[in-house]
């Protein structure tokens, strides 16, 4: 039997187990790679994946990050069964389209780009629609706690992984050899007693457990207090007259921050006369598919729902689809509150609202969920000066606020305690998911509690499993990071430098518009120096 990570592997995005066992070659995940470009180019390295090798796929939850892939795959020759849970399924229909449709419209903003600037060979989109739509086709459902066998001598069970609605941890037996190896693939794994569903499940032991670390070196600030620090970014912002922006993805952030909302409602702490848009088309398709499944609610939102209370209904929520509607919202004057994607701030209709307030003292942009290294999200939440926005550099005055109790991922103690049952036997520990910093103390912690080092996988990285034995890993560095060649680079610029002092002798000769015209482009040549020099 062979692993291999083709991403989430000490990074947060492009969740990917490619494995062989029992004659077959199958994934679990194919997530999209989110964050700057050289990560985002992964995305079109299909040759890695081979999916017309592929045989089936196991989808653990709907989120881009572990599901975007699945439509470059199907565009790619793969033409297998997809395996995940009703309500993923449901989701995956929203969201996978949606992905596509975002795919085509950058690409034809691309394409205007190259043209305005007398380019050739735009970029083409990743997918489209109708790569999508072939996508869900494929899908086959499954329910929790029920064994089935997508190939002869493979066994899967899900278990629900308490992270979003429908999401599940993997436990997978394969047969080969004469010889039965049990691997467990957590996904990503929830916090107990989290808004509206059910506390995450840890699955019977097994010989290896391939773990998210996501928030492996620290605990969620109080939890309880979530609900209050929301509502003193409704009050700042509301006694300036400015706008709450809130990024969240479309599926369980937004209904969570509604969920919460409701909560404020109730308690007399959400102004009346402020409304609140979800400006998101699939938050409010995704909202349709939670209130279709509410046999996967906790306790606490069933007994809500059973009483006649709606948790994402409010008196002043306006959904808005259409683009215009979206647009009209910048020019609300007055107080609001703005939920909308994509919770990392890469891309949807919250980069516009971001455009529109964070400029201004007293608006506030509230973040509820993880940032991914690269994305605007997360240099704003390391208190970035400015953030570049559709071409434009914009100042940050508005007050950022970080709360992470609405996080779908546990923290570092919940994570152990989903671990503690599964470490009787020896199983072999393998932290994915999570970036480096992270992933290091919690191994640490793992090993003085449990007394046995788990492995951090990197992107790449196969690992040969006999039985419950670790025989080889293989590593393929040079390929997995390429280097960067700044001998090269710092050459050039040096060698570009002496060339512009040597034209600079006479530049005082040359007509005064265009020495001014030369001021310009050397004042925008100082700012970009300025910028990577404090960011290094």
């Amino acid at each position: 039997m062979k692993v291999q990570f083709l991403g989430a592997a000490q990074t947060v995005t492009g969740s990917c187990y490619m494995v062989e066992a029992a004659g077959k070659r199958f994934c679990i995940d194919c997530g999209m790679h989110q964050g700057n470009k050289a990560i985002e180019a992964r995305n079109r390295e299909a040759e890695l994946y081979q999916p017309t090798a592929i045989d089936f796929i196991l989808v653990t939850h709907a989120h881009i990050d572990h599901s975007g892939l699945l439509p470059k795959m199907v565009k790619e020759g793969f033409a297998g069964p997809i395996f995940c849970t009703k309500a993923t399924s449901e989701l995956l229909d929203l969201m996978l389209q949606d992905s596509a449709h975002i795919q085509e419209m950058e690409a034809l903003w691309e394409a205007r780009k190259y043209q305005r600037r007398g380019l050739k060979n735009p970029p083409t989109a990743l997918y489209n629609v109708e790569d999508a739509q072939k996508t869900v086709t494929l899908f086959q459902t499954v329910d929790y706690h029920k064994v089935f066998e997508p190939a002869p001598g493979i066994r899967v069970t899900y278990y629900d992984a308490g992270h979003i609605l429908g999401s599940g941890s993997l436990r997978l037996e394969a047969d080969e050899d004469g010889k039965t190896t049990s691997l467990i693939f957590s996904g990503d794994i929830g916090r107990p007693q989290s808004l509206i569903v059910r506390s995450p499940e840890t699955p019977p032991k097994a010989d290896y457990v391939f773990m998210e670390s996501t928030y492996g070196d620290r605990d969620h600030k109080d939890e309880s207090l979530s609900v209050d620090e929301l509502g003193e970014a409704i009050a700042y912002s509301y006694g300036k007259g400015e706008k709450v922006i809130i990024p969240a993805f479309a599926v369980e952030r937004t209904q969570e921050v509604l969920y919460c909302l409701h909560m404020l409602t109730k308690q007399n702490k959400l102004p009346a006369d402020m409304p609140v848009f979800v400006d998101s088309p699939l938050a409010i398709r995704a909202t349709e598919v939670f209130e279709r499944n509410r046999e996967l609610f906790d306790d606490e939102a069933l007994k809500m729902l059973n009483g006649g209370d709606d948790p994402f209904s409010l008196p002043n929520l306006r959904y808005t689809l259409s683009a215009a509607e979206s647009q009209a919202i910048n020019d609300y004057k007055g107080p609001a509150i703005v939920i909308s994607a994509s919770g990392m701030c890469n891309a949807g209709r919250v980069r516009h609202h971001l455009r529109h307030n964070i400029w201004k003292p007293g608006a506030s942009i509230v973040f509820v969920g993880y940032q991914g290294v690269g994305t605007p999200g997360r240099k704003l939440v390391e208190k970035a000066k400015k953030i570049t926005l559709f071409g434009e550099d914009v100042e940050v005055a508005a007050r950022i606020f970080t709360i992470n109790g609405f996080s779908g991922h546990a923290g570092q103690s919940q994570l152990l305690e989903w671990l503690k049952p599964l470490t009787g036997n020896g199983a072999q520990v393998v932290l994915t998911h999570g970036e480096t910093k992270a992933q290091n103390v919690f191994a640490e912690l793992i090993e003085q509690k449990f007394a046995k080092r788990p492995l951090i996988a990197t992107y790449l990285e196969e690992m040969v499993l006999e039985g419950p034995q670790l025989t080889e890993t293989v590593q393929h560095e040079t390929q997995a990071h390429p280097r960067v060649n700044w001998v090269f680079l710092t050459d050039e610029v040096e060698r570009k430098w002496g060339m512009f002092k040597d034209k600079m002798a006479d530049v005082e000769d040359r007509p005064w518009v265009e020495q001014t015209e030369l001021q310009e482009a050397m004042e925008k040549m100082d700012y970009a120096l300025t910028r990577l020099l404090s960011r290094m």
